[in-house]
């Protein structure tokens, strides 16, 4: 015999369905400290995540219950403010994702051989970059004002990026 599902526990399940997929930016906090260990390298390395979805590849964030859980990718906002750089780092798993929302933003590719040859683009606001799995980074707000922008990484938990020799990070240890 089947299980008879009223209207009123269908649209129950609806609600709480829709309610579980939803991650405001009133319940969001900026995470300074997540990745607080590359200021040891100076302080125009600090810069906060916004987790939405998953974790990222920043650390174990799993016991905070507000951020969505990931299947296949993970989604955040990072603010750098002006003048600060994200370091140059491979994610040798993923391919990451930047959208920019505010500000201005310097994307650097390095050379995966030579991490001395590089290729920089700017971005501003709603503009993209793909940048695939293997090919080393780096971010730098060349704004006066800070750069908010969107960061997709394509697992569900992805590996820890290394730094390069050539990076300000290499050695630096979390």
């Amino acid at each position: 015999m089947g299980v008879t599902v009223t209207v009123a526990q269908h649209s129950a399940d609806l609600e709480a369905l829709i309610d579980s997929c939803i991650a405001s930016k009133d319940s969001r906090n900026e995470d300074w400290d997540t990745l607080a260990f590359q200021a040891k390298a100076g302080d125009e390395f600090r810069r906060a995540q916004i987790r939405y979805i998953g974790s990222g590849a920043t650390g174990n964030h799993e016991s905070d219950s507000r951020i969505l859980p990931s299947e296949h990718f993970t989604f955040s906002n990072m603010r750098l403010p002006a003048g600060a750089i994200g370091p140059e780092h491979t994610h040798h798993d993923v391919e990451e994702v930047f959208f920019v929302l505010e500000g201005t933003l310097e994307v650097t590719v390095h050379d995966v051989e030579d991490g001395t040859r590089t290729a920089s683009r700017t971005l501003g606001y709603r503009d993209l970059i793909r940048v695939p799995a293997g090919v080393p980074r780096s971010l730098r707000n060349v704004g006066d004002t800070d750069a908010l922008f969107c960061v997709v990484i394509g697992a569900q938990r992805p590996q820890l990026p290394t730094y390069p020799p050539t990076s300000p990070m290499h050695g630096v240890t979390r």
